[in-house]
């Protein structure tokens, strides 16, 4: 699934006051054109002259439409044409960039932004504690090991032991159910397939194995510590592993070669069902979640004996027909979070004993709150649902009785729920726009709060008003948006705005702070932050809103935004721009085809980008169907091919200043998309002699599609972007 938006933690002071000049930054980026075009003499009169990117003649017919893709050879992102095409790019994108106004200044402002020390969620197992933590300045985070998580403790794991650039990062951990074991995860160069090792914790030293051939598994460790579960792909043949098949569930022995992990449980009857499986902390059961997509997905389990003999699979869940994400099990209960006859969610409690629907106890029901997530903690349940976009957290015991609301430190959002049935210590994060995320021990006996590490030091949040709206969309949907600024920032009608989206795959966009986000705020712009269909923030019925035949929804929820901003006195078309990543950047991509006049810039950032091909690229962006579709069904294909960014580009029409962002790592949303977006947007816009807005693609060459970005790279990323958003813009400080 397209990740959700690239969240980066931080704190700290104020830029100096910027404010909205016209498009007097715009002339100097016209200026630095003339450094591309020639040494000297006046501004070019149009674009500038882009990397050639020859126009092939390839056509697909679909359902007896014929649909030409030019630059299908921009596929081949291992070609020495694609190759030399990107080094182009990338020297036109720097050398238009690197001295625009404010680029060095919010590169320097984001990197005081991001010096603090930061703290993640700690695994425990026995009294031992493992946390990421960054003391501000790495370039990425390293695990620590501690017997308090009030206390620091030391380093474990030091991701810069395994790369001299920095971009070598942890993706996930477990401990062994004694402690005395660390398995984790690397990820190299931001790349969505992971490498597996197992640490000791009391040495610090490796054991010998590596894992290979995995990318979206976690692991889970069997209660008696001998080893643990986890999902890798077939090999393919070629020394490497192949992710166009399904996945199926190994066990690994620490201290023994991968080739000779069990094979435990594969999907053979059906060709996109993918298994992960999970031991419950009670050691009495193997939990196998199948996954296909993103609406539904089934749930089998096997009995475990005290030898780590598994009994017969029963497929407890198999109907398809809804999503059960499994919370616990308190002895042969099992609790689920579900979207069964619960658009916005419910608990469930199931009897081993008696599993039919018709034995189901409802725990906690349905109501006007979506249910974003829970846990089964110290005996009782935690769940943390939605609001108005806000997250609001209860404790409920399992009989359903309400017992607490947990006090928050503010209107935000909280995440990354974790404990275990047995014991009442329970840790999440909360955050919101002007406050950086923050781990927080929970006790489930007394509701209290108890904040660890130090304090963020982030701006003082006095500083910024923050004030939540709702507009109506094209078919008048209610939908909410948040917008933040300096206080002492007057929205004139002209005022420099970014305007967020994602839209997508159920994921809810709630309050959560963002170095970057901060750095342009502080600047003086406005920052507008959309919820719109397709997205969780109302529930499932919220989410279909924008899915398959709908999506066009979620682009008239983004083009109502931006009227309402317009119109509203917040600024103006010649001063907003659009900015979104991943299932964000489709967005953008799309909304930036239908309505080029509305805004003055755009940001597409490693966006799903061409509908109809989407899915080739491997298994799992095929699973992407359960919210777009498939071209291979004929009205399904009729709505991705109404709204594909790629192939919707207008020849002939001026559109905004574009800055294409894309990581040739990214392996989850493949960079052709932005590549072939790229060369199309570049080949019209150069198509009309008087469009003096540049289209700009920037490819990162050692990131992926997000996750584990170095402190560096994210630095330069966004400094780039918001200089250039700047100045197209009109905000200079």
């Amino acid at each position: 699934m397209p990740a959700g938006p690239r969240r980066v933690t931080a704190g700290g002071a104020a830029l100096p006051a910027a404010g909205a000049v016209g498009l007097g930054a715009w002339c100097v980026l016209l200026g630095l054109l003339v450094a591309f075009v020639s040494a000297d003499g006046p501004p070019p009169d149009g674009p500038p002259a882009y990397p050639p990117a020859a126009r092939g003649t390839v056509e697909d017919v679909y359902h007896g439409t014929p649909v030409p893709d030019p630059w299908r050879w921009l596929e081949d992102m291992d070609s020495p044409e694609t190759g030399s095409w990107i080094r182009a790019q990338n020297e036109l994108t720097e050398s238009l960039i690197a001295g625009l106004p404010g680029r060095a200044l919010f590169a320097t402002r984001l990197r005081s932004l991001l010096d603090y020390e930061r703290r993640g969620v700690p695994d425990r197992e026995n009294g031992v504690y493992v946390y990421p933590w960054n003391p501000g300045h790495a370039e990425q985070d390293a695990l620590r090991v501690t017997g308090d998580p009030g206390e620091p403790g030391r380093v474990l794991v030091d991701p810069a032991a395994f790369s001299a650039d920095g971009t070598v990062s942890v993706a996930d951990f477990e401990l062994s159910p004694d402690g005395s074991r660390l398995a984790y995860a690397l990820s190299d160069g931001g790349s969505d397939w992971k490498t597996w090792r197992v640490r000791e914790v009391a040495t610090g030293e490796d054991l010998p194995e590596v894992l290979t051939g995995t990318k979206f598994t976690s692991v889970s460790w069997s209660r008696d510590g001998r080893g643990f579960y986890y999902s890798r792909y077939p090999a393919d043949g070629a020394g490497g592993h192949d992710d166009g098949r399904q996945v199926a569930v190994h066990f690994h022995v620490p201290g023994t070669p991968q080739a000779e992990d069990p094979l435990i449980q594969a999907i053979t009857d059906h060709p996109t069902r993918d298994p992960y499986a999970t031991a419950t902390p009670d050691g009495r059961f193997l939990l196998l979640n199948i996954e296909d997509g993103y609406l539904t997905n089934a749930v089998w389990y096997q009995r475990l004996g005290p030898d780590g003999a598994r009994s017969p699979v029963v497929k407890l869940l198999d109907a398809w027909d809804a999503r059960y994400d499994f919370l616990g099990a308190d002895g042969d209960t099992f609790y689920f979070l579900t979207t069964n006859g619960a658009p916005r969610g419910r608990v469930i409690a199931i009897d081993l004993a008696a599993p039919g629907p018709g034995r189901w106890r409802e725990v906690v029901p349905e109501s006007a709150d979506a249910i974003e997530s829970a846990a089964l903690v110290g005996g009782r349940l935690l769940v943390q649902s939605i609001r108005d976009v806000r997250a609001r957290l209860q404790i409920i015991g399992l009989d359903g009785a309400a017992i607490a609301e947990v006090r928050l430190p503010g209107q935000g959002s909280v995440g990354s729920l974790k404990g275990v049935p047995a014991d009442p210590e329970a840790f999440l994060t909360y955050t919101d726009f002007t406050n950086p995320r923050r781990v927080y021990r929970l006790d489930m006996e007394s509701a209290a709060l108890t904040a660890l590490g130090p304090a963020p030091n982030a701006p003082d949040p006095g500083r910024f008003v923050t004030e939540q709206v709702f507009y109506a969309s094209r078919d008048g949907t209610r939908v909410p948006m948040t917008i933040v600024r300096r206080r002492d920032v007057t929205p004139d009608g002209r005022r420099p705005t970014v305007l967020y989206g994602y839209g997508g795959f159920n994921v809810a966009l709630l309050p959560a702070y963002s170095a970057s986000r901060m750095a342009w705020i502080e600047a003086g712009g406005i920052y507008a932050h959309a919820n719109l269909r397709g997205g969780g923030e109302y529930g499932e019925d919220w989410h279909l809103a924008g899915t398959k035949l709908s999506k066009q929804n979620v682009f008239d929820d983004f083009i109502a935004a931006a009227e309402w901003l317009v119109a509203n006195g917040y600024t103006s078309p010649e001063h907003l721009a659009i900015w979104g990543g991943s299932n964000g950047g489709l967005l953008v991509g799309a909304v930036l085809n239908q309505r080029p006049e509305l805004f003055a810039a755009a940001v597409p950032a490693v966006g799903v980008l061409d509908m109809l091909r989407y899915h080739t690229a491997s298994l799992n962006a095929r699973k992407w169907s359960s919210d777009y579709g498939l071209s291979e069904d004929p009205a399904e294909f009729a709505a991705l091919r109404a709204y594909s960014p790629y192939h919707n580009v207008r020849a002939g029409t001026c559109y905004p200043a574009v800055l294409v962002q894309a990581d040739a790592n990214d392996d989850r949303v493949v960079a052709w998309h932005s590549y072939k977006y790229a060369a199309a947007l570049q080949a019209a816009q150069q198509a009309v002699p008087d469009c003096r807005r540049p289209v700009l693609i920037r490819v990162e060459t050692r990131s992926g599609h997000g996750a584990g970005a170095s402190l560096s790279k994210t630095v330069s990323e966004y400094a780039d972007q918001w200089a250039f958003v700047a100045a197209a813009t009109g905000l200079r400080r």
